[in-house]
C-alpha cells in the first residue's frame, strides 16, 4: 500500500526528530557524567593539602598546578560552564520531547485514516 507523499514526508521529519532527541539525550547524559566527575574531583581535593602537588590536565598534558585553588578553581568555572549547558540541553530536551509526542499523536492519528495499522509507536527515552 502506497502512502501519501504528505504522510511519507511527515515519517521522514517524525525520524528526524527522534534522531535529535536522541542526539540531544546523549549530549545531556555527557554532560551529567561530567558535572559528577567535576563534583568528586572537588570532594576529593577537600582532603588534599594546600601545599600538596597537584596536576592539572591541559590536552592531553598533565601540568604542576600552583596549588590546590588554582585546580578548584578551575574546576568551579568548568562546573558553572556546564551547569549552564545542562539547563539549555533540558529546555531542548523537553520541547523536542513536546514535538515528539505531538508528532506521534498526529502521525498515528494520519496512518489510521489511511488505513495502516499502528502499534502505538515507541516512546522517547527519557
Amino acid at each position: 500500500m502506497a502512502l501519501p507523499a504528505k504522510l511519507q514526508n511527515d515519517l521522514k521529519q517524525f525520524q528526524r526528530l527522534q534522531q535529535e532527541l536522541g542526539s540531544v539525550q546523549q549530549q545531556r547524559m555527557q554532560i551529567d557524567l561530567r558535572l559528577r566527575e567535576i563534583g568528586h574531583t572537588l570532594e576529593e581535593l577537600k582532603g588534599v593539602p594546600e601545599d600538596a602537588s597537584v596536576y592539572r590536565p591541559i590536552g592531553s598534558l598533565l601540568v604542576r598546578a600552583k596549588g590546590r585553588k588554582e585546580v578548584e578553581d578551575l574546576l568551579g568555572e568548568e562546573k558553572e560552564t556546564l551547569e549552564v549547558r545542562q539547563k539549555a540541553i533540558e529546555r531542548q530536551e523537553n520541547h523536542l520531547k513536546e514535538r515528539y509526542t505531538t508528532m506521534q499523536q498526529d502521525l498515528s492519528q494520519q496512518l489510521q485514516a489511511a488505513g495502516v495499522p499502528t502499534d502505538g509507536g515507541d516512546e522517547p527515552e527519557t
